[in-house]
């Protein structure tokens, strides 16, 4: 949707990007990590969460000429960062990294951190539109086999919260209670969770 189109589109430009990192962010489950799965199948790139990286890592960086670091956090060691910068640079790879706080607004301690970090190409994840709101519910009711009609998915749309982690807050809370309750959703429950 126009949410992501902007990440989508520059992700499709690959090799072609203006820099060789791009740093995707966005809120809470926004698609990010989708997005690098698309990077990943279109490159064959070395997808790595950014929980499992340590001083070990960089042997096998080398093998790969695209590297996605995914759910980058702030509390992430900048030396470890930095010298990953630095082996993307040396070596003419690309790098995707996605983060909920853009690259360029961290407050990093390191000088050198700081000004890598504000030559990366910055792609945000907007909040959803109503188009995406509607395939968002309307897929993972879907997939949890719940069947609402139109119109009670138009209501949903109409009052819910624009961002990705409350939109998955109320999926979860309605599949809760449709297993507990054991009967069809109905518009008073909708009411209810909302």
């Amino acid at each position: 949707s126009k949410s992501n189109y902007y990440a989508y589109s520059i992700i499709e430009k690959w090799p072609k990007w203006e820099k060789k990192i791009l740093n995707v962010y966005g809120d809470k489950f926004s698609g990010k990590s989708h997005l690098a799965n698309i990077f990943k199948s279109k490159t064959g790139a070395l997808l790595i969460e950014e929980k499992k990286i340590n001083d070990n890592i960089f042997k096998k960086i080398k093998l790969f000429e695209n590297i996605i670091i995914d759910n980058y956090n702030e509390k992430f060691d900048e030396k470890l960062l930095y010298s990953i910068f630095n082996l993307v640079d040396q070596d003419n790879k690309y790098m995707l990294i996605n983060s909920i706080t853009p690259l360029n607004e961290i407050s990093f301690k390191l000088p050198d951190m700081k000004s890598r970090s504000k030559n990366c190409l910055i792609a945000k994840i907007e909040n959803p539109d109503d188009d995406l709101i509607f395939a968002i519910i309307l897929k993972n009711f879907s997939d949890r086999q719940i069947k609402l009609e139109k119109k009670i998915i138009e209501f949903i749309i109409n009052r819910i919260d624009r961002s990705y982690s409350k939109i998955y807050e109320f999926i979860y809370k309605i599949d809760e209670l449709s297993l507990k309750k054991k009967k069809p959703i109905n518009l008073k429950t909708i009411r209810e969770i909302l």
